[in-house]
């Protein structure tokens, strides 16, 4: 795997995964960005997000229960001035008539296998957890 990172302009680059997808990062214009896209730290947290969310899909697929609807939310925190992420909340909103012991057995088979959950993890990211039922429309 290898990802490229090319300047563009101001403060701005594009990134690439050299599988032919790019994404801008770039930084809010109160810090002298253009806003052109999420910040290369912001990405991390939505990166964490879209990991849950698709190891979850697998893993539901495996154990072969259903969902209409799924989303997951991750919340980032620094204490004390860190530079970095001290603690993340994660809440997976899912729509099933699996069981709630499903659900459960699922995002915990989900959180050893999600490589980006297990970066957060190995950094000592403090994350907890929620599951929410979504109500069918």
């Amino acid at each position: 795997m290898k990802a490229t990172t090319t300047w563009t302009e101001g403060v701005s680059s594009v990134l690439t995964n050299n599988r032919g997808h790019e994404i801008i990062v770039d930084l809010p214009e109160a810090k002298g960005g253009q806003d052109l896209g999420p910040t290369a730290f912001e990405l991390c947290l939505m990166s964490y997000s879209g990991c849950v969310n698709t190891i979850f899909n697998i893993v539901a697929k495996k154990m072969r229960f259903e969902f209409t609807a799924l989303e997951v939310d991750t919340i980032g925190h620094q204490k004390d001035g860190a530079p970095t992420f001290t603690d993340v909340e994660v809440e997976l909103r899912v729509e099933s008539d699996a069981s709630d012991e499903k659900i459960e057995s699922c995002l915990q088979k989900t959180l050893k296998m999600c490589p980006v959950g297990v970066l957060f993890h190995q950094a000592g990211v403090n994350t907890t957890y929620k599951i929410m039922r979504l109500q069918k429309a």
